[in-house]
Formats: structure tokens, C-alpha cells, sequence
């Protein structure tokens, strides 16, 4: 703000100590407006009017804004203009007499810092001018109690952390349109968490004309913004650039990254997808907050209160279900604003089976696999695996010398392994091997003995067969 030429003009009866603002010697006084801009001022020496509601201390030599500059309370002060003055330090308790600021302007001064809780008492600032200073640090909590902020300028900086605190969910400034981070030293953007902020945020959200390295990701979120014609993407579209890989960073449009530079994949926006049965919201991202929104359904049919299939959510979404294959076509979302109106098309794509049936094929699908697996596992115990010794085959009846192996293993075994299984045939065989008829009807049979000494390349079926021969 700038302010001309004031008519001297004081309320009738109105008088100002010795310790008041002489308006006729120092400043202009029109009514409540106390105007001291170019005035050579180095400090702020005298007491203004407690009725004071915009004091312009513009275009001085101010260089530091103390916790004192005021005495007195100026509880009608509503606007503050301090810009251009080569300021370069602000005291943690400077705004504590003036605490019904709505308008700063700091702008176009020294300032490099921004300590913690600086603004902490401006609960009720709407508008805060920082831009055209040499900001390099920024305390994630300096703006943290701004709980009526709505526009902040922090452009022409030299910024390099996007204060992502100021925007993110559960933690941003609910009234915050507007944030500009222009012309900085930013080389980094949090670019899926800034995808994912309602439109009206994105609208307001400015940072063209910083060093940001080209990329695919970068051109897709401002492609995106573009296409749904954010004032943040459409405004500065030719300030919008990025650094190109290499060592002599070339700059380059960003909306231009898929036609030359990165071949980028061209941004398209998909329709809405939905299985039978299933419920689904449909959003109407609006630019501008709180507009009033209506929907129309597919075939130009009015969203009815009798209507059972779809209804309006608080937030102005819609949602419907239980889907059918008549919920398929092109919805509309009508919003009414006080800047302006806004027209959005939602596109509903029904598959004609219920997300339960891919689900179960899926299911199918990862239980064939689990089974696959579990088969080629046992091969490999089977092959490789060294099972541990036989610890429940008796003692007794064990020839330890003799080597042994599993029945079932002998088959693929060298033969120095085999495990025998035999009877002694000492007093039962003839001459030409056979029993003898007395002895095969009388004679009890040997006692079976079975070899269970195992060797590392025995596998688990040794171990089954161990376990059922004891």
C-alpha cells in the first residue's frame, strides 16, 4: 500500500499528549490513519493515538523493530506497513501491544531469519507480506499460531525447504488460499504430498521461477493442475521452468518436458472405475472453498431426495451404491461460488462382476502359488537337506559296523550305504536253499534286525522309515 497526500484532519475534541504523534511536524493523520512513509525516520520515537487503525512507517530507516516501539496498546491497529526500511531484526515481543493486526507488510527489507513463535500473538492477521527480503531460514513453528491467515508472500527469498507445515493435513493453516514461494532457491518439492491437497490449496500455491531439476514427476503434477485450470499453474505457465540434466543446466519450459527434453508420458484423466455392488464417493475438488455444489446423475436425471442409490456428503461429494450396471455414465457437479461457478465431470466405468469374484481369483491365484512353493521346498529338503541321527532305534541288536542305509534310499544309493534287512539262515536252509519242512513249521522266525546308521546323504524319507521300523 501506498499512501498520498492526507487531508490534517482530527476529531472534534480530540486531543494528543505531549507524548503523542505531532501529525503537522512528523506524520499525517487523516482520521484514524496515521501516514509517516518517507519521513527519514531511524526509529519509532513517539506514542500514537490509541485509536490508531493503519500507521504506514514505510520507506524509513528502520532497522530494527524492538519489543518497546510502542507503550501503549493499540488495540484498533489493524493494518501495519513497515516495508522498505532495510529492516533486519524483529523482537520476539514486538507484536504484543498490537495483537489485532490483520494486515503486515515486512516486505522489501533485511530481514534473514524467522525464529520460532515470532508471530505467535497475531492471532487475528488475515494478510502477511514477507517477500523481497533475504529469508534463508525459516522455524517450522514461526507461523505455527496464524490461525486466521489467509495469504502469505515469501517470494523473491532465498528460501530452500518448502515449509510443507503450512499446507499438509492436520497440521496446515485452515484458512490459508494463498502461498507464494516464487522466485527462490527451492530445488526440491514434496510432489506427492502436494498432488494429494484439495484444489483450492493448489490454486494459491505458487512456486515458479526456482532452481527445481527437470523431471517426469514434476511436468505430470503441473500438467495436471494446468488441465484443471489452477490459477498457480495457468498465471505464470511461462515462468514455470526447470533445470535440464547436465553440467551446464539449461532451462527449459516444464509444460513443454514431454514434446522435447524427457519425452514425458502425456497426462490423461482417468475415469472412475467401480465393481457391482460395490460403494463408491465421487469428489467435486472445486478451486475456490466452500461453494455450494449439486449433482446431476448420468442421462441428465436430477439428484432427488427419494433417491435411495445416491446422496450428497456434507463435503459436497457424492456418493452411490450399492453400484449397478445403471449407475455407469457421466455425473456432474454443479458449484455455485461468490468469485465464480465451476462445472466438474466425473466419469463411472462398471465392471459387470463384484470386487468379491476378482478377490476369490486372487485368492486362487496366490494358493497355487503358496502350494508350488511348499512342493519345491520339500524337493530341496529331500536332495540336500542332512537329517539328524537316529536317536529312538534300540541299542541292542545293531550291528555298529556294519554300514547302513534306509530301505527305500538303497535304491539310489552306492551300495557300501544300503541298510540290510535280513535272517539268519544258519540250520534253516538245504542244499538247494529250501526249508526245511520240519524246521519251516516248528523253528521260530529270527529276530528282524534292521540297520539305522545314517549318512549325510541320506534324505527325509530315512527319517520316516527310521522312525517307523522303532
Amino acid at each position: 500500500l501506498s499512501w498520498g497526500c492526507f487531508i490534517l484532519l482530527l476529531p472534534s475534541g480530540a486531543t494528543t499528549s505531549s507524548k503523542s504523534v505531532t501529525c503537522h511536524k512528523i506524520c499525517l493523520c487523516a482520521s484514524n490513519i496515521v501516514s509517516c512513509s518517507k519521513m527519514n525516520l531511524t526509529g519509532i520515537p513517539m506514542t500514537f493515538p490509541r485509536y490508531t487503525a493503519v500507521l504506514d512507517l514505510s520507506f524509513n530507516q528502520i532497522s530494527k523493530l524492538k519489543a518497546e516501539w510502542t507503550p501503549v496498546k493499540l488495540s484498533m491497529l489493524h493494518s501495519l506497513l513497515l516495508s522498505h526500511n532495510g529492516l533486519t531484526f524483529l523482537s520476539s515481543e514486538a507484536f504484543l501491544y498490537v495483537t489485532r493486526l490483520r494486515y503486515l507488510d515486512l516486505s522489501s527489507n533485511g530481514l534473514k531469519i524467522l525464529e520460532e513463535f515470532i508471530f505467535e500473538p497475531l492471532e487475528h492477521l488475515e494478510v502477511l507480506l514477507l517477500y523481497n527480503n533475504h529469508i534463508s531460514q525459516i522455524d517450522r513453528t514461526a507461523f505455527s499460531s496464524l490461525n486466521s491467515l489467509q495469504k502469505l508472500y515469501l517470494s523473491q527469498n532465498q528460501i530452500q525447504r518448502f515449509p510443507l507445515e503450512l499446507v499438509k493435513e492436520r497440521n496446515r493453516l485452515e484458512k490459508l488460499t494463498l502461498l507464494d514461494l516464487s522466485t527462490n532457491r527451492l530445488k526440491l518439492l514434496p510432489i506427492q504430498e502436494l498432488q494429494v491437497l484439495p484444489a483450492w490449496i493448489k490454486n494459491g500455491l505458487y512456486f515458479h521461477n526456482n532452481p527445481l531439476p527437470c523431471s517426469c514427476e514434476l511436468y505430470s503434477m503441473l500438467a495436471s493442475w494446468h488441465r484443471q485450470e489452477l490459477s498457480s499453474a495457468t498465471d505464470f505457465r511461462d515462468d514455470h521452468t526447470c533445470l535440464l540434466p547436465g553440467t551446464q543446466k539449461e532451462k527449459a519450459l516444464t509444460l513443454e518436458l514431454n514434446k522435447v527434453h524427457l519425452n514425458c508420458s502425456a497426462v490423461t484423466i482417468l475415469d472412475e472405475e467401480a465393481y457391482l455392488e460395490q460403494f463408491i464417493r465421487l469428489g467435486c475438488d472445486t478451486r475456490q472453498r466452500y461453494m455450494l455444489k449439486s449433482w446431476v446423475l448420468p442421462g441428465n436425471v436430477q439428484l432427488s431426495s427419494g433417491n435411495q442409490s445416491s446422496r450428497v456428503l456434507s463435503d459436497g461429494s457424492l456418493q452411490v451404491g450399492p453400484i449397478t450396471l445403471e449407475d455407469s455414465g457421466i455425473y456432474t457437479c454443479y458449484a455455485v461460488g461468490e468469485s465464480f461457478n465451476e462445472t466438474l465431470y466425473v466419469t463411472v466405468l462398471v465392471h459387470n462382476a463384484t470386487q468379491a469374484g476378482g478377490q476369490e481369483g486372487m485368492k486362487t491365484a496366490y494358493t497355487t502359488l503358496v502350494g508350488c512353493l511348499a512342493s519345491a521346498m520339500m524337493v530341496l529338503i529331500y536332495l540336500y537337506l542332512t537329517p539328524c541321527r537316529c536317536i529312538c532305534c534300540p541299542v541292542q541288536g545293531l550291528d555298529k559296523r556294519a554300514p547302513g542305509d534306509s530301505l527305500h534310499s538303497s535304491i539310489l544309493s552306492p551300495p557300501f550305504n544300503r541298510h540290510v534287512a535280513y535272517l539268519d539262515p544258519k540250520g534253516l536252509l538245504e542244499q538247494n536253499g529250501r526249508l526245511t519242512k520240519s524246521l519251516a513249521h516248528s523253528a521260530p522266525l529270527p529276530q528282524l534286525s534292521i540297520g539305522c546308521k545314517h549318512n549325510s546323504s541320506t534324505g527325509i524319507t530315512d527319517i520316516l522309515l527310521s522312525f517307523l521300523y522303532c
